[in-house]
């Protein structure tokens, strides 16, 4: 599918860049030069893995996705599958592609469920939330009218979901789109979902535009892990840029009307663990972002199915972290282990951010610069703390696998992965799940219940948070009792914080920087530093180079060609 001699040159990135700080992709529009980035991330995939595409040609899937999905079936580097050609799919692609087009209502914008990453034989996939009943209504009302009266729901209730009894439900067409994307969960084997935003259900103008699985009336979604880490959206990324680009010490003001999600965890899923996760709202930028990567690296490798993450639209909060976990996992040698630094830069700036939707353009108007933060944040996770392979500290071999108890199951191969997942009409094999069976309940707790963990407040290695809960007698993908934090604060400082936020609300000029301190992380020149930070300042040496001389902000004084032209003399590519 591919070919090894595929190279992508600086100039390849900048170009990606300058299209894309002027247009949002659409894949209706056609565009030579997008169809150009597909291909070259077609053959950068083909380099590592077996994978079919499903076709979404003017967007009759989803308006904001890629016009080819790249569904990755089976890792290809350094494994027998490489000498024996091509095997038999897992998916039945055109089955697979009915489903995704029959479950698109269920999600805002038509943003269904997609797997984008793949390791170990488990779908890391991405979506927007739950759309309300309105949107879902509206949409195929829509459809109906300029289909020249043909419904885009499904007709009846999809193959192997659990649907409650519509007798007593009002609105019936929720039921029929979220069967349909119970079913795709299920045939992708996603078992926990990661929801990232910060409200149970977003509202706008008094009216529900939103919902999400947590707050299911008919508890559709029971049946998953459902994962609430609320994470301050794409707005907040303005003060980030207004303190000159410099994380540390910002902390997001949790007392908003509109934020009602707290922190929402299987203790199964953190037991043992000393992040004190009581502390969330007292976190700054970087110390969220780093201990929510941290749970999502655990649950990746310490399970044997699939995962969902996803914020609102899904096309912010999302792909910053689909690239944190792509990135992060492919300077392990987890993942698209073959590329290059600038290699794995393009993937991710093409495939993860462009060509799902994100819109630059407009976010560097509104100054809301997540993708800078997305790339320079880099720095922060360089140590063995966010590695999911442990050091080997007496062996030649610098990394090995990360040991795991007998009761752990987490480094399975994609065979083992299949025989463990959900049984689908779809997918070729039988497997069998009878001893995976997900029991998690986030309304077993009231809304005051507390998860108590260590006290000590000292981050802890992926390694180590691998072996969290195994003491359990239930397997590693039973999430066990949901445990909340309460909205009343810490039970470590009972007088709250003052946000930097307020501190700093007149200080909107940003024509000195004061770079993120990074991490104090003792690791020397690591292979896995190395990889990070070279495609840390890759991104920073390009995107100055693309984003200096234009004034995107709204704040005056050329604010982030300031910022930019000093981080360019920083780190030594002021003339490029």
């Amino acid at each position: 599918m591919g070919d090894k001699s595929e190279s992508i040159k600086e100039d390849e990135i900048a170009k990606l860049l300058d299209f894309f700080t002027k247009n949002v992709y659409r894949a209706k529009d056609g565009s030579s030069f997008c169809e150009g980035i597909e291909r070259k991330c077609q053959a950068l995939f083909a380099r590592d893995y077996q994978f079919t595409v499903i076709h979404n040609g003017n967007g009759e899937l989803c308006s904001h996705y890629p016009t080819k999905l790249i569904i990755q079936e089976y890792e290809t580097s350094g494994q027998e599958i490489h000498q024996k050609g091509v095997v038999e799919p897992i998916y039945d692609i055109a089955k697979l592609r009915d489903l995704m087009f029959r479950s698109r209502l269920a999600r805002c914008r038509g943003r269904f469920v997609v797997p984008v990453i793949l390791i170990d034989g488990k779908h890391i996939c991405r979506s927007a939330t739950l759309a309300g009943g309105p949107e879902i209504y509206g949409r195929n009302s829509l459809s109906y009218i300029f289909s020249g009266g043909s419904s885009a729901a499904p007709d009846e209730y999809s193959e192997g979901a659990d649907v409650p009894n519509t007798s007593t439900n009002d609105w019936p067409l929720i039921d029929t789109v979220r069967a349909a994307d119970i079913t795709l969960l299920n045939t992708l084997s996603v078992t926990h979902i990661c929801d990232l935003m910060l409200e149970n259900k977003k509202v706008k103008f008094g009216l529900n535009v939103s919902s999400s699985e947590k707050i299911d009336k008919l508890r559709r979604y029971d049946d998953f892990c459902l994962i609430s880490t609320p994470y301050p959206g794409c707005e907040f990324f303005k003060d980030y840029r207004d303190n000159g680009f410099n994380a540390k010490g910002i902390t997001f003001d949790w007392t908003q009307q509109f934020v009602d999600a707290s922190l929402s965890i299987p203790n199964s899923v953190v037991s043992g663990t000393t992040i004190d996760w009581h502390m969330y709202r007292h976190w700054d930028l970087i110390k969220i972002t780093q201990n929510y990567l941290k749970l999502l690296l655990s649950i990746i490798v310490r399970n044997n199915a699939g995962l969902l993450i996803h914020c609102i639209s899904g096309w912010d909060r999302t792909p910053m972290y689909i690239s944190l976990l792509r990135v992060s996992l492919w300077a392990d040698g987890k993942v698209n282990a073959s590329l290059s630094a600038i290699e794995i830069l393009y993937l991710t700036l093409s495939y993860d951010w462009l060509l799902f939707g994100h819109n630059l353009s407009d976010r560097l108007s509104k100054g809301e610069d997540i993708i800078f933060f997305c790339f320079n944040f880099l720095r922060h996770i360089t140590s063995a703390e966010f590695s999911v392979i442990r050091p080997h500290r007496t062996s030649q071999n610098s990394h090995e696998p990360a040991q795991f108890s007998d009761q752990d199951t987490s480094s399975c191969t994609a065979q083992d992965a299949l025989r463990n997942s959900s049984p689908s009409s779809l997918q070729r094999e039988q497997v069998d799940r009878s001893s995976g069976n997900i029991q998690c309940n986030s309304r077993s707790l009231g809304p005051d219940s507390v998860f108590l963990p260590d006290a000590n407040t000292a981050d802890v290695a992926v390694a180590d948070l691998l072996h969290l809960g195994l003491e359990e007698a239930t397997p590693p993908s039973v999430c066990g009792s949901w445990q909340m934090i309460s909205k009343n604060g810490s039970f470590h400082d009972d007088t709250p914080q003052s946000s930097p936020l307020s501190e700093r609300s007149e200080k909107s000029s940003v024509s000195s920087i004061s770079m993120d301190p990074i991490s104090d992380v003792h690791e020397g020149h690591s292979p896995r530093k190395q990889k990070l930070e070279e495609v840390s300042n890759l991104f920073r040496k390009i995107y100055s180079s693309v984003v200096r001389g234009r004034d995107y902000a709204d704040s005056g004084g050329g604010g982030i060609t300031n910022v930019l032209d000093s981080i360019s003399s920083k780190i030594g590519f002021k003339n490029l």
